[in-house]
């Protein structure tokens, strides 16, 4: 055998394998390189707006949880302030109550005092009465003496 022939036929035979890899098996594995070039592309800028929208997320966040605070901040302020107008309220309630029941208890009083006197009237006119019939030693008429009592009573 001839070494030029052998390498000739060893060369086309390498040629013909290139050109079948070339054209059957080397676009797939082109096609399988670039779709997982792609792939980690993608994943790439996944997580670069992952990233980002994590950020945004933690400024929101942040931005809601300084609104809850100031929120809650001002119905605290509110509640206090409602509290003291209840107070207030209250306060002037009570006060109007207490001047209410002392009128109503001054003029009970009032009229108790008036039915004290007019009692005490009707015992002293009957004590005058009987001491004016225990002095005369006789019974005192009650009818004829009417206008008398009424007399001493308004004098009394």
């Amino acid at each position: 055998m001839n070494i030029n022939m052998t390498l000739l036929g060893q060369l086309i035979m390498f040629v013909i394998f290139v050109a079948v890899c070339m054209k059957y098996i080397w676009p797939p594995i082109v096609g399988a390189l670039a779709a997982r070039k792609q792939q980690i592309a993608d994943g790439l800028a996944a997580a670069e707006r992952g990233k980002h929208d994590l950020d945004l997320a933690a400024k929101r966040s942040a931005e809601l949880l300084r609104e809850a605070k100031e929120k809650a901040a001002e119905i605290l302020a509110q509640g206090e302030r409602l509290k003291i107008e209840l107070l207030d309220q209250a306060k002037a309630s009570a006060q109007e109550e207490a001047e209410r029941i002392m009128v109503a208890a001054r003029a009970e009083v009032g009229q108790e005092v008036s039915r004290a006197r007019e009692t005490l009237r009707n015992q002293v006119a009957d004590l005058v009465v009987a001491g004016a019939s225990k002095i005369l030693q006789r019974e005192v008429d009650a009818k004829a003496h009417a206008d008398l009592l009424s007399a001493l009573k308004q004098e009394l």
